[in-house]
């Protein structure tokens, strides 16, 4: 019986993946790995805690290829905190739906809504926790939130001083939202849901169309 030929030691191994951009066929899947761990590592650590190597690593991919996505440190945090704040977004339809006498309460309830929810609460505090310890962060959250929400809102109200009423409205609410969930003051922090929508919604009605 006669031996087969000798195995080929020689054979080439597969090429090592480059590091950098991927294959176009995994661009929408890696892009969304990288929001997710960045969004994770905001959480986790705050803002600027926060690295774009430990985003890269959570996410299982190079440093280069974050910066290809999103930017700088600042870009990826903005992009995050889109996703993340993206329910609140659309307080400007609860103000639009229903009759004008009834918005401070549509807006307070739809607000301490998305609060009291656990999976949009969670990435909401790592927002406002990061906002509240870095400049650079909150100046993020600040423009989302001018851009996003209070100009739409007042570009319901079809009123004088519209964007003033819908920022005096809005720090009525954050405030309340700090309070009760970030600081945890008592007895706000314990106090039941509908007594105090009952004392905030007519404070929000008045800001939003008092004469």
């Amino acid at each position: 019986m006669t031996a087969g030929p000798p195995a080929d030691d020689t054979a080439p191994e597969p090429p090592a993946r480059r590091r950098g951009r991927p294959p176009r066929t995994e661009s929408a899947g890696t892009r969304d790995r990288i929001l997710t761990a960045a969004r994770e590592e905001f959480s986790a650590r705050g803002y600027e805690k926060t690295s774009v190597r430990g985003i890269a690593k959570a996410a299982g991919v190079d440093s280069a290829l974050v910066h290809h996505y999103f930017g700088t440190k600042e870009q990826i945090f903005e992009a995050a905190v889109e996703v993340a704040f993206a329910p609140a977004l659309d307080a400007p339809e609860a103000v639009a739906e229903g009759p004008p006498d009834a918005v401070g309460e549509r807006l307070t309830r739809f607000v301490f809504g998305v609060w009291e929810n656990p999976t949009t609460r969670t990435p909401l505090l790592a927002i406002v926790r990061s906002a509240v310890n870095n400049d650079t962060a909150a100046a993020v959250f600040r423009r989302l939130v001018a851009t996003q929400m209070l100009r739409r809102i007042a570009a319901r109200l079809e009123l004088p001083d519209a964007e003033l009423r819908a920022e005096l409205a809005a720090a009525q609410l954050v405030g309340c939202a700090m309070l009760r969930y970030v600081i945890k003051v008592e007895p706000l922090a314990s106090a039941d849901l509908e007594r105090i929508i009952a004392r905030v919604a007519p404070v929000v009605q008045g800001h939003l169309t008092s004469p």
